[in-house]
C-alpha cells in the first residue's frame, strides 16, 4: 500500500511517501518561507524523485489540527484537491498523535504540545511502552499549569515534543524531576510518521472523501474570538457592510 503525507501545521513543512512500511522518500525544511511557497514544488519534486505517479496512491494523508489556522488549510487544500481529482480516500491525522509515532521504539509517556499563545498549548499524552503509541487524553487546548497538574500522577519518564516543547520544559521541569526534551531530530512533525499513523487508519476502515477532509482548529480563529469578546462587552462590532 502507498500512502503519501504532507504536514504543514507549523513553521516547517513536509512530505513523505511511505510504501508498505518504507519510507520511499521524504522531504522537511524549515526555513523562513512560506507553505504557499514551497509545498507544490517540493511534492512535485517527491513524486519525481520516487518515481511514483500520484495517480498510483492509495490514500492521502494530512496532518489536519491542531496548529496553524494558515499552516492547516494549506496542506489540507494541497491534498484535497490532488484527492479529488484522482478520486482518491484521504485520511486526516492529528498532529500530536503523528509526533507519538516518532518514539513507537521507547518506554516512555510522550506528551506533544504545540504553542497556542497567552500561555497555553494544545496537548496530548500518549503511552508508549507497547511499541504503538496508546492515546491517554483526547486532543485538548490547555493552559501550561493545567498540564502542569495532569502530569502529577505521570511516574514514568516524560518527553516532551513539539515546538511548544521547549517553552513547556522551561516551566515544568522546576516542577517534575521525569520530565526530558526530546532530542532535535525528533521533537518536530514528520510526514512520514503521519504516513505511517494514516495508513494504520486505513487499515481499520478510516477514510473519508476529500470533500470531507476538514482542518480540526480546537479553537476558534483569534479574529473570531475578538469579535465575540467586542460582541460580549457590548462594543459595536463591524456588519461587513460597506
Amino acid at each position: 500500500m502507498k500512502v503519501f503525507a504532507v504536514d504543514t501545521s507549523a513553521k516547517s513543512a513536509s512530505a513523505a511517501l511511505v510504501e508498505d512500511g518504507v519510507i520511499k522518500g521524504e522531504f522537511f525544511i524549515n526555513t523562513m518561507l512560506t507553505h504557499s511557497e514551497t509545498l507544490m514544488p517540493m511534492i512535485d519534486l517527491l513524486f519525481k524523485s520516487v518515481r511514483i505517479e500520484p495517480s498510483e496512491i492509495d490514500c492521502f494523508a494530512v496532518n489536519s489540527g491542531p496548529g496553524s489556522f494558515t499552516g492547516l488549510r494549506i496542506g489540507i487544500a494541497a491534498v484535497k484537491g490532488i484527492a479529488f481529482a484522482l478520486e482518491k480516500p484521504c485520511v486526516g491525522v492529528s498532529v500530536l498523535e503523528s509526533m507519538a509515532y516518532n518514539f513507537s521504539a521507547e518506554n516512555t509517556v510522550v506528551c506533544a504540545v504545540m504553542d497556542a499563545r497567552c500561555n497555553q498549548v494544545y496537548n496530548a499524552l500518549f503511552d508508549v511502552s507497547e511499541n504503538e503509541p496508546k492515546r491517554l487524553c483526547e486532543d485538548r487546548a490547555l493552559s501550561i499549569d493545567e498540564l502542569s497538574e495532569d502530569l502529577k500522577d505521570q511516574s514514568k519518564r516524560i518527553v516532551l515534543v513539539g515546538d511548544g516543547a521547549v517553552l513547556c520544559y522551561e516551566k515544568l521541569s522546576r516542577q517534575h524531576e521525569n520530565i526530558f526534551l526530546a532530542d532535535e531530530n525528533v521533537r518536530f512533525q514528520r510526514a512520514s510518521s503521519t504516513a505511517f499513523l494514516a495508513g494504520k487508519l486505513f487499515g481499520e476502515g478510516k477514510s473519508i472523501s476529500a470533500a470531507q477532509l476538514m482542518p480540526k482548529y480546537l479553537r476558534l480563529p483569534q479574529a473570531q474570538r475578538e469579535l465575540m469578546a467586542k460582541k460580549g462587552s457590548g462594543q459595536n462590532a463591524p456588519t461587513g457592510k460597506t
